[in-house]
């Protein structure tokens, strides 16, 4: 980690108003001054009950202010953005304390951006902010109760003195290396009713099918171990490559990792697309990860209906190459006939079967005579081209380019929701259901039926232990932050033995 700037230890006040401010804020309304504290009642201690929430309500600057007094994971989001590995611990239920050691000098390099809402109707933007603490963090948080979060780079000095500094002086230094995947691109292939900001249990399964695809592929073909999920509280899924080697890569490296994985879909002027042979192994691992989920969740009625008619049936089979026109001509006289019952996906398997063998791939089957290579690589290729054109992960390429491209911080709130940026297990993202996510209403019911059932000290150490949030943020402190702060400890100690050995200091 890069050392840190003789200003760590300058005192800073969240939302200063007067004098010379080092925030650089954008108001997204008309109104151009300054913005006055939130009017709306302050945020409540810990030791106060919570308000009995509306179920009908699942956003107001009263719920995120509790929220934010209570639930947010504050230790959870300093432990890893500080990267410091005194402030993990193994114990499921034990707190994670925040450091002030002077060797912890990545947090308060760390640009933060809120987005808050003095006024309904009136949001104002403010970028470049920094904290020396987690208590800083958490004063700041729980004082203006932004309405989003988002996380930037560690630069070469604390954001929030960028307005002092000679003009070009503040640099990246490193940053997480992260993904953007969200439902409205996938805008073309839902069938099942949904597009924009609507989804539905259907249309998510296509998020599951993408964190398996890019986990698998950003573990295997690139050697990171500690890939973080989490959902937008809305309609997508977020990345977060934390290992060291990903923060520190730059930006041409970065590109160079985003264009890995992108794949040519056609476009909506021109839907064809093919694949280079032969085909690359990352896509083929794709291919395997995806080709069962498109026959179980796309093609029949209950998914997106690709082949749940007659009449569907004969619009994919349109799309076949021109070389394969006798078996979409035999596969229709088939599908048409009234003793005809199979299945969407027996369908799909006969029509792989049928053209495989129409290419001489299976059996003793030849191929025509007539048959040009290019044409059978394209017919063998058509199933393949065909999932992908559904299923393929879906990136915004742009977010994942820059060192410098914020992102939604994980744990806040959606305002459009008002559900929680949860982490997602991958193991168990393709059962991950977005609608069961609590909402601020349900957390408050949540807590009021916990603290009504309980008489005095329980042992629980924070206020979200006690909702349904304990299971994923446990889950992500025991599974993903501890072995992440584990694996620091490990290449601190290499370092400073290496330093040892240098001076021969045993």
């Amino acid at each position: 980690m890069g050392a840190a700037s003789n200003d760590d230890n300058e005192e800073y006040e969240f939302g200063d108003e007067g004098g010379n401010n080092n925030n650089s804020a954008s108001n997204k309304s008309t109104n151009d001054s300054r913005p006055a504290e939130p009017s709306s009642t302050g945020p409540l201690s810990s030791s106060n009950k919570s308000a009995h929430a509306d179920s009908s309500v699942v956003f107001s600057p009263e719920l995120l202010g509790m929220y934010y007094s209570r639930l947010f994971p504050y230790q959870l989001l300093y432990s890893w953005l500080s990267y410091d590995p005194s402030t993990a611990t193994g114990n499921k239920s034990g707190p994670m304390t925040s450091s002030n050691s002077s060797a912890t000098t990545t947090f308060p390099r760390r640009e933060f951006s809120m987005t808050i809402e003095p006024t309904p109707g009136n949001e104002v933007y403010i970028r470049y902010q920094s904290f020396l603490s987690q208590e800083e963090l958490t004063s700041a948080i729980t004082k203006r109760r932004p309405t989003k979060i988002d996380i930037g780079a560690v630069f070469n000095h604390p954001p929030k003195d960028n307005k002092s500094l000679p003009t070009g002086s503040l640099r990246t230094m490193e940053r997480e290396l992260v993904f953007d995947i969200d439902l409205t691109d996938y805008d073309g292939v839902r069938n099942c009713g949904c597009s924009g900001a609507k989804i539905c249990n259907r249309c998510w399964t296509f998020m599951g099918m993408a964190i398996e695809v890019m986990d698998g592929a950003l573990r295997e073909d690139f050697g990171f171990e500690h890939v973080a999920w989490f959902y937008s509280g809305r309609r997508g899924v977020h990345c977060w490559v934390c290992d060291d080697k990903a923060r520190k890569l730059t930006n041409e490296a970065r590109s160079a990792v985003a264009t890995y994985f992108e794949v040519n879909l056609g476009s909506e002027k021109n839907q064809s697309f093919h694949l280079s042979s032969p085909l690359h192994p990352m896509l083929s691992r794709a291919y395997k990860i995806l080709e069962p989920q498109f026959a179980d969740c796309v093609l029949p009625k209950e998914g997106h209906g690709l082949m749940a008619t007659h009449r569907a049936c004969i619009d994919l089979l349109k799309t076949l190459p021109d070389s394969a026109d006798p078996v979409a001509a035999k596969l229709n006289d088939k599908w048409k006939s009234p003793k005809d019952d199979s299945t969407p996906k027996q369908k799909w398997n006969d029509l792989k079967s049928s053209l495989a063998a129409f290419i001489g791939k299976t059996g003793n089957a030849k191929a025509p005579k007539n048959l040009s290579n290019a044409d059978r690589v394209r017919i063998e290729h058509w199933p393949i081209e065909t999932v992908f054109k559904h299923t393929y992960p879906r990136l915004d390429i742009n977010v994942s380019k820059m060192q410098n491209h914020l992102l939604k911080s994980p744990f806040c709130v959606h305002p459009k929701t008002g559900r929680v940026c949860v982490p997602i297990e991958v193991g168990e993202a393709s059962r991950f259901d977005p609608f069961a996510v609590p909402t601020l209403a349900d957390l408050m019911r949540e807590l009021d039926e916990y603290e009504a059932s309980k008489d005095g000290e329980d042992g629980v150490a924070y206020d979200w232990q006690k909702t349904s949030l304990r299971e994923p943020f446990e889950r992500f402190q025991k599974k993903f932050l501890v072995p992440l702060l584990n694996e620091e400890r490990r290449a601190q100690r290499e370092t400073r033995e290496r330093k040892a050995a240098v001076v021969g200091d045993f």
